[in-house]
């Protein structure tokens, strides 16, 4: 099939130009985002493969499938940013990603957590410049303490299966409980899990229920300094509502790889422009929060995995044989 391929980083052109020597798909890449403005470098391809911040919204593909797009190929578990209803109203199809690399995602949550409790970055700097003080620089033992987790998919699960490591009581919140932890940990209500947990971290996708779970209330609920983690979607958290809490000290800690207006942020190099949203430059004079470039996916394994299962997903709607995971519209 002939694919456009958005959004493309030279990693990503380089993992699906070696997979893609076994399908043998014309692949044409395009660094621009898939937007209104770009959709119409799309024209006369078979397949879109698109990224999570690139627009599928009505318009744009009411247009895709105009030029002759037929698949929309994510490469991304995620796809809360498809218009899902359109798509099946167009005939247009979409497959995606489910399961690249739970553990790198996984792993990148704790990377946050310790170094957010062990001020890492903030001890990073004051060694470069001849400081060694300790003061400022206190954590906690891990060890002990309740993690709370909401969402125990596959990414929640593959926490939860490092974080037992550290000797914690483990809560977790998810209206489909995984079998096989019920012996790890304690399914709770939500409001429970907020006021028992030093540590949430968020591991759910983003639906009408979990937009902006984290909330005014919900932090209302959560102990005085507790830290929070998200490398799930943005949109789960309201910022406005966290920087409050940062500001009152009801968060102690946040640790972002996601933000919910990251569109216009992530995946660039903006160094020498002036950032115009101001919520997310409120964020960064927070000594106590670490934010990353949504990188928690960012490992060979997941990008080889990512290049695999996009590429199997065309080749299989291309032939009808094989498997693919195709995403459809539920009223």
């Amino acid at each position: 099939m002939k694919i456009a391929v958005f959004s493309t980083k030279p990693y990503d052109k380089a993992f699906l130009t070696e997979v893609n020597k076994k399908h043998k798909h014309e692949l044409s890449f395009f660094e621009a985002r898939l937007t209104l403005e770009t959709v119409r470098l799309a024209n006369g391809f078979d397949c879109v493969c698109a990224f999570v911040n690139d627009s599928l919204a009505a318009e744009v593909l009411s247009i895709l499938s105009g030029g002759g797009t037929r698949l929309i190929a994510l490469r991304s578990a995620g796809f809360n940013h498809v218009n899902l209803k359109t798509a099946q109203d167009l005939g247009l199809s979409i497959a995606r990603v489910p399961a690249y690399s739970p553990h790198a995602v996984a792993e990148h949550a704790l990377a946050l957590i310790l170094a957010l409790n062990r001020k890492i970055h903030r001890a990073f700097n004051r060694v470069r410049e001849a400081n060694f003080a300790l003061d400022g620089l206190m954590g906690f033992d891990i060890h002990g303490k309740t993690i709370g987790v909401i969402g125990t998919g596959k990414i929640g699960q593959a926490f939860i299966e490092i974080v037992s490591g550290f000797g914690g009581k483990i809560l977790a919140y998810d209206p489909y409980p995984n079998g096989a932890l019920k012996a790890q940990l304690s399914y709770v209500d939500l409001a429970e899990l907020f006021a028992k947990s030093t540590i949430i971290s968020l591991h759910c996708p983003l639906t009408p229920e979990t937009h902006h779970i984290i909330n005014k209330s919900s932090l209302a609920q959560m102990q005085d300094g507790t830290m929070l983690i998200n490398t799930s979607r943005g949109a789960l958290v309201d910022t406005t509502a966290v920087i409050n809490a940062l500001k009152s000290g009801k968060l102690g800690h946040l640790g972002l790889d996601v933000y919910e207006e990251e569109g216009d942020l992530f995946f660039e190099d903006l160094s020498n422009k002036v950032i115009q949203d101001d919520v997310f430059t409120r964020l960064l004079t927070f000594p106590n929060v670490i934010i990353t470039g949504h990188q928690g996916f960012f490992t060979q394994e997941a990008l080889l995995n990512i290049a695999e299962t996009t590429l199997a997903n065309v080749t299989a709607f291309e032939s009808g044989q094989g498997e693919w995971f195709e995403v459809k519209y539920e009223s």
